[in-house]
């Protein structure tokens, strides 16, 4: 849960610290106060997009920071991520993230104090909070939402997961094809350039070290008189001397046999022999080194120009094709693989379209089997929002989901048994209209994406007697304010996101059934309901019939603070008890008398009982 708030310099709130506490908390005050605000805050610290007009008037930053609670479930999913980044926190159980936005327009994002990417801020922030504000009642008018508000219902995403990969690979074989056959003639051209350029490396023989092989040989070629002369001169004075001065090796074995004479004397210069002996032995080595380099050497011009050429051609295929040696014989392996797949692209066309049509098999097998898990959940879906929507006072209202399958000749095959493209389903079942035009002779191939085979819409029927129509063209505000409510009671029921937030999503329903929204958003965190969830809830509202379910009451207020000449809008957070509550809850009746009063120690009074009995 989200226990604590952190707010400094954002919009008009210049510091705020909000300690928040399980259970139903709202947030109330007029217009303009600043209510809003702090949920934006809350999006901002989650990972939400980034404006430098947030910055307040005069400071050059904004900080933001929510302290979590986490519990069990919701660690075993987090403290994997965190070891694995290194952002272990120094308390297990809590978790910080923090979000700093720059006048300069650079945002700085920190889990656990240590700053981190935004993405991977999102990464660990994710399934935290849920925020439904006002904005997401045209959510229920995006009728390419509702397959995903489905799915999510019917906790479908796994198997969801499975099609999309399959409809992946789908087209990845697809687009291969269509390359080897749309690119037939480039790809001849293309043939015939690597088969040169494959040739014309292969004609080289090249050899891996072969360059430095040439340049060392090019080096003795081009100075063999020189190095001829230099090594005789070191064979002279090693082994024939000059004039009268003896070689160094006679020197040597003079020298050697002196010590040898000593140590017969004093066996203590043995060691001293032994050294003698082993330089007489290495200088003989030396010798027989250089006679062999000397005879190596040779003056032959018509082998300089060999090398030379065979230098030059190297240079030049490196310059084509690689740096080195290595690179170049690199590219020739890449170029004859590339020239097999091409070669052979007749055989690969065959290939896959096999594997083309291996994987439509599969997937009509998985997405048949997601529509009809769709169509199981979007009854029981119908059957708990007509239940909610009794609740908030549209009796004879009925909910429904539409499925189309749409034919398409490069669509996924549908199984002989399928005999139409349309389903209806509402709370009392699953109908396949008879319309002619909407049936079709099996095998037939319907049109597909990541999402499956339906195109998924929900349909209502306001008033009794009439049919369900799309949503989108015939619901009021007020009936799409109670259906989100309805919709997002019945989905919250099954989301394992620890802490809800309803910003003003109460918009245009009246007061007389503010203390069923209320009821039914206190009770999403009294664990009320089949699957006994409990959430932490908040919520932004002008009902006070809905305030007054809340477990804890703030009042958000803005004030004008002078400081010398000069005024400065801010906002405040106070919490609410005892007679300050009910005076806020007199005043969002729109009165401040004693009837007003009053009234709301009803709504109160109310509120005690209906927690009472538990869920309506």
């Amino acid at each position: 849960m989200l226990a604590e708030l952190r707010i400094r310099d954002f919009a008009i709130i210049d510091e705020l610290q909000l300690r928040l506490s399980p259970g139903f908390s709202v947030l109330t005050g007029e217009t303009g106060a600043g209510k809003s605000i702090i949920v934006d805050a809350v999006d901002l610290v989650l990972g939400g997009r980034a404006d430098s007009s947030v910055v307040r008037a005069g400071a050059d930053r904004s900080i933001i920071e929510a302290m979590f609670r986490l519990s069990p479930a919701r660690r075993a999913v987090i403290d994997p991520l965190l070891e694995r980044e290194g952002l272990e926190g120094d308390d297990a159980d809590a978790l910080l993230l923090g979000r700093e936005v720059r006048r300069s327009g650079r945002s700085v994002s920190r889990v656990n104090g240590r700053a981190v990417t935004l993405a991977l801020l999102r990464e660990v922030a994710e399934g935290l909070v849920d925020i439904h504000g006002q904005s997401e009642h045209l959510s229920l008018l995006r009728v390419r939402e509702h397959v995903n508000l489905l799915d999510r219902y019917a906790e479908l995403w796994p198997l969801r997961t499975q099609v999309a990969d399959l409809v992946g690979q789908v087209y990845a074989v697809r687009r291969e094809l269509e390359e080897l056959v749309l690119r037939e003639q480039e790809l001849a051209h293309r043939a015939d350039l690597l088969q040169f350029q494959i040739g014309e490396i292969e004609a080289a023989a090249l050899q891996p070290g072969e360059e430095e092989g040439l340049l060392e040989e090019r080096l003795r070629l081009t100075n063999a008189e020189q190095l001829a002369e230099l090594a005789g001169e070191a064979l002279g004075a090693l082994e024939e001397g000059e004039g009268e001065m003896p070689a160094a090796l006679d020197l040597l074995g003079a020298a050697l046999r002196a010590l040898e004479g000593l140590a017969r004397v004093d066996p203590a210069l043995e060691p001293q022999v032994r050294a003698a002996e082993d330089v007489n032995y290495r200088v003989e080595e030396l010798i027989r080194g250089l006679r062999d380099y000397q005879e190596q050497i040779e003056h032959n011009p018509r082998r300089l120009q060999e090398v030379e050429e065979r230098l030059s051609l190297i240079r030049r295929l490196e310059r084509k094709y690689g740096q080195t040696i290595p690179d170049v014989l690199a590219y020739a392996e890449k170029a004859a693989r590339e020239l097999d797949k091409i070669t052979h692209s007749e055989e690969r066309i065959a290939e896959l379209q096999v594997e083309e049509e291996r994987l439509l098999a599969v997937l009509s097998v998985q997405a048949v089997a997601l529509s009809e898990r769709r169509r199981e959940a979007a009854q029981r879906l119908a059957a708990g929002i007509e239940d909610e929507l009794r609740d908030l006072r549209m009796e004879g209202a009925q909910f429904g989901v539409d499925f189309q399958w749409k034919e398409s000749p490069k669509g996924v095959p549908l199984p002989q048994s399928v005999s139409g493209l349309k389903f209806q389903v509402s709370g009392l079942g699953v109908e396949q209209p008879e319309t002619a035009d909407l049936q079709f002779e099996s095998p037939a191939c319907v049109a597909f994406d990541s999402s499956g085979i339906d195109h998924v819409e929900f349909l209502i029927s306001p008033n009794p007697g009439e049919p369900l129509k799309p949503m989108v063209k015939i619901a009021s505000g007020g009936e799409t304010s109670r259906l989100m409510l309805a919709l997002k009671t019945v989905l919250s029921r099954a989301d394992e996101t620890p802490t809800l937030i309803f910003d003003e999503i109460d918009q245009g329903i009246g007061g007389r059934i503010g203390l069923t929204v209320g009821e039914k958003l206190w009770n999403l965190t009294a664990g009320v309901g089949p699957d006994n969830l409990q959430h932490q809830v908040l919520c932004v509202t002008h009902l006070p019939q809905l305030a007054g379910f809340g477990d804890v009451h703030f009042h958000v207020a803005k004030h004008v603070e002078r400081a010398g000449v000069s005024e400065r809008t801010v906002t405040r957070v106070t919490q609410l008890q005892g007679g300050a509550r009910v005076e806020e809850l007199s005043q969002m009746l729109g009165g401040s008398g004693e009837a007003a009063y009053r009234s709301a120690e009803e709504i109160l009074a109310q509120v005690v009982r209906n927690k009472g009995r538990g869920e309506p």
